[in-house]
């Protein structure tokens, strides 16, 4: 049985869990989760035992110094939790680790008992995967479940992807057969700039979870650290005309496929989202804009702008070091 001493109850409690790794291109999904947790001053609860889950040869422990006392930080996975008050309250139990290397079942389980002592309502976890996107354009953000009546019920995609999976799809799945509601939310990052961070689809998916969970989630400097993120990545190869030409070759097949979507109540269903967000002011909730007053969703169509290079691709992507960032543009894993 697991003992929760001091935790307060909660108030219609979600579960929002990311993991460093694989699930995790441009370390965008992590990053959010830390976001929530420094801007409303988590509290950490639990920390699952390190010995249980973790290879320390494949993620090693690091020594530091405390005034002149050396100290040991092991990897591991934390819970805390975030009391959100307003006009609708409700906590969070944020979830942030590393993708465990052993004993997957046993570490969802332990998870999932948490999530039943707590009361947790729902769970969402976060992930990222490298695709054929371009930098240029809105981060394309997806909504997956194993539910059918939940995909109907929140508006989302019922899951049908068959293949390798990570952490996150396998604790989705043991929601599933606890009877626990979970949700996906996987943002695409430009397989030619993976290197991390990548705030512009840490951006998406806060925003995609804001509108899920109807919470105003305070965005602080991130807005600025997406556009600055776009302005350095356009800086980087302003005279590659062969990665230049390749983007635009994105932008293209990307605007064809979003045209179905340009209808009256596509743009409707957008004007609303920022309505609500534009409501109480900026102070409120801190949602991005571009300086003008409008949302930080899109940029203009004409925008054509050039990464770095495109790197050597496989099958799975890579980070800067040659390890494995995350799922390529198959879709995500789950």
């Amino acid at each position: 049985m697991i003992e929760l001493d001091g935790v307060p109850e909660l108030v219609d409690p979600v579960m929002v869990a990311a993991f460093e790794g694989w699930n995790d291109a441009g370390d965008a999904a992590s990053t959010a989760v830390a976001h929530l947790d420094r801007e409303w001053k988590g509290e950490v609860f639990a920390a699952l035992d390190a010995e249980d889950y973790y290879d320390f040869q494949v993620n090693r422990p690091t020594v530091w110094l405390d005034g002149g006392v050396r100290k040991i930080t092991w990897p591991t996975t934390r819970l805390s939790v975030v009391r959100v008050g307003g006009d609708k309250p409700r906590d969070l139990v944020l979830v942030r680790g590393i993708e465990p290397s052993m004993r997957w079942r046993s570490f969802c389980n332990e998870l999932l008992g948490f999530a039943h002592e707590l009361g947790v309502e729902l769970v969402v976890v976060l992930g990222a995967l490298l695709g054929d996107t371009p930098h240029t354009r809105p981060v394309p953000v997806s909504g997956v479940t194993s539910d059918p009546d939940l995909a109907r019920t929140m508006d989302l995609e019922e899951t049908k992807y068959e293949g390798p999976t990570g952490i996150v799809g396998i604790l989705q799945e043991a929601c599933t057969h606890a009877g626990v509601p979970a949700v996906s939310l996987w943002a695409a990052v430009p397989h030619y700039v993976s290197q991390p961070p990548n705030p512009k689809a840490t951006l998406a998916l806060l925003n995609r979870l804001e509108d899920l969970v109807d919470l105003r989630i305070p965005l602080g400097e991130l807005p600025e650290d997406a556009r600055a993120w776009q302005l350095g990545v356009d800086q980087l190869a302003a005279e590659d005309s062969e990665v230049a030409e390749y983007v635009q070759t994105l932008e293209e097949a990307r605007d064809t496929a979003d045209l179905p979507e340009a209808s009256g109540e596509a743009i409707a269903r957008e004007f609303e989202r920022y309505l609500r967000r534009r409501d109480g002011g900026p102070t409120a909730g801190g949602h991005a804009t571009d300086g003008e007053g409008a949302p930080f969703l899109r940029d203009g169509p004409g925008e054509r702008t050039r990464p770095p290079r495109p790197p050597r691709r496989g099958g799975q992507g890579q980070d800067e070091n040659g390890g494995e960032n995350g799922p390529t543009e198959d879709g995500p894993e789950e």
